[in-house]
């Protein structure tokens, strides 16, 4: 039975090309459970493969033809070959993590054929600590980043004597297992609903508040704003090739959150400062740092006030702030302070609107960097930020497959035309996991960056006097 493909999805589906991949992925860890003998991981592969039955969301594929009218549908694959989207893979000697992340980058690159759902997962073995790890991508028109994490949770327990869990595929994945997801926006969303309100806002959002004259004026001085209609140009802001390079690591949640208690700054703004002085350091030492400072797109919850307007549905919404990384400034507490201030300058001014006045800002931040890809015309508009730059909460407890225990999850992430570098970050059982998504061409030696943010969190932690 074929169903229409809603206009986001489609504009994802549409938006897709060899450069330009539009899917999600994540890379999880695994330690073996005590007494797994040598075919565990073929065991593991083979019960994810072995489900009675498959969830819908698995089955489906875009189509369009004479029958549709021209139209994107989404059809259901009636010759579905499980052994074509969970594949069994190994790394070659040494088996280091840099192999697993190299390997992880090289699949990340590839397109998912129409003609088939838009998934794939690799169980991989090799590595020589003897951990198992799983990497996973599926198309962004069927999922977000933080939907993506859910449906890996949904299959996951933090009994490590439970036995008997699906892959996440499975029909019955997460009966009984997590509650169900709140019916809300998610940080991850804002690129999604930003496209619906930039290609039509509400009447209701339209009519802008006070605030909105504020903020496009501090923008058009270049000011910390939650709108940005000025970034300088960088080496992350070109075409991109179809090739990705993928790094990734993590810091114990408390670290960071104890330069933020000494600085009196939050959790968040130390994320946004480590990667700050990390992009600074790389750019530096590529000769490529611009005099003005970089800006991120950073996407935040915020408690939006209350309106009697019908597009409200009350608590919670979700905007994005356009923070200025201070990466013209050297010392890293400048740095913190700044972006401290910058984010809490965009904060107050969404929450001097609607929530549909904030998606509707949201938007015309957006507009720029999603449709000038669409458009074809790089070089040509100026980008209104640097890169994006998220952090997603995720479990704070151990969790299990089978026994096996999660020792950690790190997000792959979109470069797209523009936009050539993505870190996304999450935190997972007392620890903050970044990933680092880039063009490989147009990114050179990613994986340094990880050394740099290392050096910024020493770096910050003697500021803040921890």
């Amino acid at each position: 039975m074929a169903t229409p493909i809603d206009p986001t999805s489609t504009a994802f589906l549409l938006a897709e090309n060899r450069q330009m991949p539009m899917h999600v992925g994540g890379l999880q860890l695994f330690e073996k459970p005590e007494g797994a003998g040598k075919n565990y991981t073929r065991e593991m592969f083979e019960q994810m493969r072995d489900v009675e039955e498959i969830r819908p969301l698995y089955l489906k594929h875009p189509h369009r033809s004479i029958r549709t009218g021209g139209q994107l549908v989404w059809k259901d694959d009636d010759q579905f070959d499980i052994e074509h989207h969970l594949r069994h893979s190994a790394l070659p000697s040494p088996g280091r993590v840099r192999e697993l992340l190299e390997l992880c980058g090289r699949l990340h690159s590839t397109r998912l054929a129409w003609e088939r759902p838009l998934w794939e997962t690799h169980v991989i073995e090799g590595l020589k600590d003897g951990r198992v790890a799983m990497y996973s991508k599926l198309h962004h028109a069927l999922v977000d980043g933080v939907s993506a994490m859910r449906l890996l949770q949904s299959v996951l327990s933090t009994d490590p004597d439970e036995r008997g869990m699906p892959a996440p595929w499975g029909a019955n994945a997460g009966s009984g297992r997590s509650r169900k997801p709140k019916q809300e926006f998610t940080l991850s969303e804002v690129p999604m609903t930003a496209l619906r309100g930039a290609l039509g806002l509400t009447a209701e959002a339209a009519g802008m508040p006070a605030a909105f004259i504020k903020t496009l004026t501090k923008s058009v001085r270049n000011e910390t704003s939650a709108l940005s209609l000025y970034a300088p140009r960088t080496i992350f802001n070109q075409k991109i090739t179809g090739s990705r390079r993928f790094a990734a690591q993590d810091w114990p949640v408390e670290r960071l959150r104890a330069i933020g208690k000494a600085s009196g700054t939050t959790l968040n703004d130390v994320v946004l400062a480590m990667c700050s002085g990390a992009v600074r350091t790389y750019l530096e030492e590529l000769d490529a740092l611009p005099d003005s400072p970089l800006v991120a797109m950073v996407p935040v919850g915020l408690n939006a006030k209350q309106s009697d307007s019908a597009s409200d549905k009350g608590g919670n919404a979700v905007g994005a702030v356009m923070c200025q990384l201070a990466t013209d400034r050297d010392d890293p507490e400048d740095r913190l302070t700044s972006i401290h201030r910058s984010m809490k300058d965009g904060k107050d001014a969404l929450e001097s609107m609607t929530p549909a006045q904030i998606l509707a800002m949201s938007a015309l931040g957006q507009a720029p960097a999603i449709l000038t890809p669409m458009l074809r015309m790089q070089g040509i508009i100026r980008p209104p930020y640097n890169l994006i730059i998220s952090n997603v909460p995720g479990p704070r407890t151990t969790h299990y497959w089978n026994g096996a225990k999660m020792v950690g999850t790190y997000p792959l992430s979109i470069p797209i035309n523009g936009m050539a570098l993505n870190i996304t970050c999450t935190s997972y059982d007392g620890k903050m996991a970044f990933g680092l998504t880039g063009c490989r061409r147009t990114v050179p030696h990613l994986q340094r960056l990880l050394t740099h943010l290392d050096d910024e969190v020493a770096a910050l932690e003697k500021a803040a006097g921890v």
